[in-house]
C-alpha cells in the first residue's frame, strides 16, 4: 500500500510560453532530473508533481505544462484557474519567443488569479553563442511586471530547481503574508543571495 503524502501546502503551477521553448524539458528536468529532448510538441497539457521543502514547509507542486501552439490557446483559460504561480518560458536564441511574452502575461492577467506569482525564464542558456535576447532586456522586462527573472538550461540543469523554489517562496501563504493580503503582495522584492549565472 502506498503511503499517503504529507505536505503543508498544495500549489498549482503553470508552465507557459511559445511552442519549442523547452517547457516540457524544464518540467522533466525538475521532476525526473533528466533531459528529455523535446522533438515532439506537447498536445494539450502535460502534468507532473513534486514535493519540495520551502522555508521549513513541505510544499507539493502540481505543475501543468500547457501546449504553446496557437490551436490550443483557447483551452488556456481553463488551466489558469486556481493557479498559485506561473513560469513563462522563452528561448534566448529566438527573439520572437521573447516578444510574445507580453501576450502570455496579458492572457495570464486576464484569466489567472490576481495574486498569481510570475517568473520569466529564459531557457536554453547553454546555447549562449546563438543568443538573440540580451539578458538585460529580459531582466528589465521582468522587473517592469514585478516578476522573478532567471535564465535556465533544461539540458544542463541550470537554475531549474532554483526557479521553482524561488517562485514557491513568493507565494503569499509561504511568504507569511496570509491569504487576506495576498492581492497586495508584490513580486518586486529581490533576494540578496547570489544566483548561479547561466553563462
Amino acid at each position: 500500500l502506498a503511503m499517503s503524502e504529507s505536505y503543508d501546502f498544495l500549489f498549482k503551477f503553470l508552465v507557459i510560453g511559445n511552442a519549442g521553448t523547452g517547457k516540457s524539458c524544464l518540467l522533466h528536468q525538475f521532476i525526473e532530473k533528466r533531459f528529455k529532448d523535446e522533438s515532439n510538441h506537447t498536445i494539450g497539457v502535460e502534468f507532473g508533481s513534486k514535493i519540495i521543502s520551502v522555508v521549513n514547509k513541505t510544499v507539493k507542486l502540481q505543475i501543468w505544462d500547457t501546449a504553446g501552439q496557437e490551436r490550443f490557446r483557447a483551452l488556456a483559460p481553463m488551466y489558469y484557474r486556481g493557479s498559485a504561480a506561473a513560469i513563462i518560458v522563452y528561448d534566448i536564441t529566438k527573439e520572437e519567443t521573447f516578444q510574445t511574452l507580453k501576450n502570455w502575461v496579458k492572457e495570464l492577467r486576464q484569466h489567472g488569479p490576481p495574486e498569481i506569482v510570475v517568473a520569466i525564464a529564459g531557457n536554453k542558456c547553454d546555447l549562449s553563442d546563438a543568443r538573440e535576447v540580451p539578458e538585460k532586456d529580459a531582466k528589465d522586462y521582468a522587473d517592469s511586471i514585478h516578476a522573478i527573472f532567471v535564465e535556465t538550461s533544461a539540458k544542463n540543469a541550470i537554475n531549474i530547481d532554483e526557479v521553482f523554489t524561488e517562485i514557491s517562496k513568493r507565494i503569499p501563504v509561504v511568504d507569511g503574508a496570509g491569504g487576506s493580503s495576498a492581492r497586495s503582495f508584490k513580486l518586486g522584492r529581490q533576494t540578496s543571495e547570489s544566483r548561479r549565472t547561466c553563462c
